[in-house]
């Protein structure tokens, strides 16, 4: 596959010769297999080319490179050539994890050390999967909570589970919440809570503490309720998918994407988590990857039906990745996290114009759930197509229609004074 960068002969032959050169062809595959371009390509082509003939001057063979070996070559051989020198670490690892996943190079075996620590942990985390069937977002969160709480409380030293307090509960919440947690503000109280609550039940099951320390944990005061909910009236929703340019193969992902969440209401989560064979084109429904590893299966609306035919038709790059929604960039993947999801929709209101207080993917889903009660949905519909598993959690909705709330009101007793 060198051949789709090069045609001469005599380059052909360089390229294929010296301790890497029966490997650049299947290195080149995967070059055009993620979508890399083709100047891209040719330049890493040119780095690897140069690795090989280093190699082939020390006498090594393929079998000598690792991350030491490409750290020496990057300090020799590459440093103070600004042509070749972007990019480098990006084309080394590549070709590092090509040797390896093709089994020309051993994967290193990472040590992990046995340790009642560890084995606590790697419990822990069972427990959420198998008991409570958490997201790995979610399990991530709670399993570095864990860490934190037994580093406060036992530092280095072996862990006395037993003689762990309810104080030493209150302590680590006063102080992680004080100190800002990791980020800072109510979101991040509210997952060191969370997951320092569910550590403790862990505990408590186990037999590792004689009691359940859960009600040491102080019950967050949030104002969840105490505001209406975010959201952009429906000439400002059609603003911002107006503002995708359909024409390039980004605005057709990125218009897709908004349909998606504006008229069906998913969360960020479940547009990352979307897959191909999520689609099912017979029946006209999507299948969606909800929390707490939830399927559903929803009705796929026309318009975004045509969306995602032509977003995968015309604008979605040629990639292994199963995932709908992928990088428009090379090396091509789906889309990383929840996170990513909420920065196209940030670049997407500024490029509408438009500066509402919130400008994550929640947006879009109020809006659906706001327009759906001005439109006289009741919140158990609203509950329904959001998906929400408690009816208490669609109870915010009710703020929005101040009008029909009016209509409950009853005059006070004697009239006005």
């Amino acid at each position: 596959m060198i051949d789709s960068f090069y045609s001469a002969p005599r380059t052909l032959k360089r390229y294929r010769s010296g301790p890497l050169g029966q490997y650049l062809d299947g290195f080149a595959s995967v070059l055009v297999e993620r979508g890399y371009a083709w100047k891209t390509g040719r330049r890493y082509l040119v780095l690897l080319r140069e690795l090989s003939e280093w190699l082939e001057g020390l006498g090594l063979s393929v079998e000598a490179v690792d991350e030491p070996r490409l750290a020496q070559f990057l300090a020799q051989a590459v440093e103070g050539r600004e042509y070749i020198q972007r990019g480098t670490a990006s084309a080394l690892g590549l070709l590092l994890r090509h040797l390896r996943d093709t089994g020309t190079l051993p994967v290193p075996v990472v040590e992990v050390e046995d340790t009642p620590r560890r084995r606590l942990e790697d419990g822990f985390v069972r427990y959420l999967v198998e008991e409570r069937g958490l997201a790995h977002s979610t399990i991530t969160g709670h399993l570095s909570v864990a860490r934190a709480f037994l580093a406060a409380r036992f530092g280095a030293g072996p862990l006395s589970l037993d003689e762990v307090q309810p104080e030493d509960v209150t302590r680590f919440i006063l102080h992680y919440t004080r100190s800002g947690g990791r980020k800072g503000g109510g979101r991040d109280a509210k997952m060191i809570v969370s997951g320092l609550r569910a550590f403790l039940r862990f505990l408590y099951l186990r037999g590792d503490v004689a009691f359940d320390l859960t009600e040491a944990v102080p019950r967050m005061v949030t104002r969840r309720k105490a505001g209406l909910p975010k959201s952009l009236p429906p000439e400002q929703v059609r603003q911002l998918l107006e503002s995708c340019d359909r024409r390039h193969p980004v605005g057709q992902r990125d218009y897709a994407l908004l349909l998606l969440l504006a008229r069906l209401g998913l969360r960020a989560g479940e547009v990352v988590a979307m897959r191909l064979e999520d689609l099912d084109w017979m029946a006209g429904e999507i299948l969606v990857r909800g929390k707490g590893q939830r399927l559903e299966r929803l009705p796929l609306p026309r318009d975004v039906g045509e969306a995602l035919v032509a977003y995968l038709r015309d604008g979605r790059p040629r990639c292994a990745a199963r995932q709908v929604f992928v990088s428009a960039r090379a090396p091509h993947r789906g889309l990383a996290d929840a996170s990513s999801v909420d920065a196209i929709v940030a670049r997407s209101l500024r490029r509408a114009g438009l500066d509402p207080p919130f400008k994550g993917a929640h947006l879009l889903r109020h809006s659906l759930a706001t327009e759906m009660l001005r439109r006289g949905a009741s919140l158990g519909e609203i509950g329904q197509i959001l998906r929400h598993r408690q009816p208490g959690t669609t109870e915010i909705y009710a703020k929005v229609d101040i009008e029909a709330l009016r209509a409950l009101a009853q005059p006070w007793p004697g009239g006005a004074s």
